[in-house]
């Protein structure tokens, strides 16, 4: 089988979540003998074609942005040339050009989409772009949405006439690199360790300025990996509220990341708008077995971190909560061990690469096959077993 994975960006031009999904989604359904590639748009493009191990990339280079959403006037050809050699289009949401593209021309194959997120920030534009939603959603074989969480919670998908897959997006332990006890040796010199991590792109919706506050009145070095446009206000927070035990360390290495969480005691995650559907972040917590704070916003990441097993949840926007989970953590060593080890379970049994690759190619398999018999692919019951499992 031959899958098409279509979204705007992709590595190494961004290293967002989605990136890292169809990553690690194209390269699971390879050991699965499935053949990918990614169609995404570039900045400039250069070069068009990139050989990767999880599949060939071609990029496109991007024309103009309007709220957000890149367009090519050069992908429409890059994409009927793409719809020729694949058996299955997969579209990752939102991304409002790629509808525009799948109504010209992407019917002509079976098609799923992932629905990583409502469209919560451009609210006036969302009005506009709704009917072409609509019609896109609605025309998909398959719609996959990545925990009951978001099905129950997402005003678009509670309207949708049709039964929707839950497929958690997983990460494959192997792709990770072993500790390095020299970088974990330096990290440590320089931060200690049984601190609390947080790793991320610092945007809008990631909630870092409550951790500021909340980090007021706590007594515990936190510290904070990755960049982002969020950056230099939260670097002048921390500044202003004199909080010398909160390390900004910057955009890091793989390597570095894991040597971060070997010595981190619990990751922080205080994203308080939907905006943040999942949090990739927190399914690598899980797998190193950290235990974990975060927001309950109605998204997946309360399907990562259940409240009292893998972790606390606390409410959004809430510094003193924040910070009285944060204590908890610190007063209560027990809690730490027992929820590390919860969170491990979890990401074994709901969060792996494997299980994400293996549903995915379930979902492939019969869509391509109600094509075939020309039945409707979202009629059937497997969809509704599917999500039981996660309830």
């Amino acid at each position: 089988m031959r899958v098409i994975h279509v979204y705007k960006s992709y590595y190494p031009d961004s290293f967002g979540g989605i990136e890292q999904v169809i990553y690690q989604l194209a390269r699971g359904l390879r050991l699965l003998g499935v053949e990918s590639r990614i169609l995404t748009l570039s900045p400039e493009a250069d070069p068009p074609l990139l050989h990767r191990q999880e599949g060939d990339v071609f990029r496109v280079k991007t024309t103009a942005q309007v709220a957000s959403n890149p367009v090519a006037f050069g992908a429409m050809r890059a994409f009927r040339e793409q719809l020729e050699w694949a058996d299955v289009v997969h579209y990752q949401f939102p991304w409002p050009f790629a509808d525009f593209l799948h109504m010209l021309h992407g019917g002509r194959i079976p098609s799923v989409v992932t629905y990583q997120s409502d469209i919560v920030r451009q609210k006036y534009w969302l009005q506009a772009y709704r009917p072409l939603m609509r019609r896109f959603l609605c025309s998909m074989d398959a719609v996959v949405a990545t925990s009951p969480n978001y099905v129950n919670s997402s005003p678009v998908l509670a309207t949708l006439d049709r039964t929707i897959d839950i497929v958690p997006n997983g990460i494959d332990e192997n792709v990770m690199p072993t500790a390095d006890p020299r970088v974990v040796d330096s990290w440590r010199e320089r931060l200690g360790d049984g601190f609390f991590l947080f790793v991320g792109v610092l945007r809008y919706y990631k909630g870092i300025h409550v951790l500021l506050e909340a980090a007021r009145n706590v007594n515990r070095t936190v510290v904070v990996a990755g960049a982002g446009p969020e950056l230099a206000d939260l670097q002048s927070m921390a500044k202003g509220l004199k909080l010398d035990h909160v390390h900004f360390v910057g955009e890091i290495s793989d390597r570095d990341k894991v040597a971060l969480y070997t010595l981190a005691d619990a990751f922080v995650f205080p994203s308080n708008l939907r905006s943040e559907a999942f949090g990739m972040s927190l399914a690598e917590a899980s797998l190193f077995g950290k235990p974990m704070i975060t927001c309950e916003i109605g998204t997946g990441t309360s399907f990562i971190n259940q409240n009292g097993v893998t972790g606390w949840t606390v409410p959004p926007d809430d510094p003193a909560s924040l910070a009285q989970a944060m204590r908890r953590f610190i007063d209560e060593p027990e809690s730490v061990q027992r929820m590390g080890l919860a969170a491990r379970q979890r990401y074994e049994s709901f969060l792996t690469g494997r299980s994400m690759a293996a549903a995915y190619l379930r979902i492939y398999q019969r869509i391509v096959n109600a094509r075939a018999m020309k039945l409707s692919p979202d009629r059937d019951n497997t969809n509704t077993a599917v999500q039981n499992q996660y309830e």
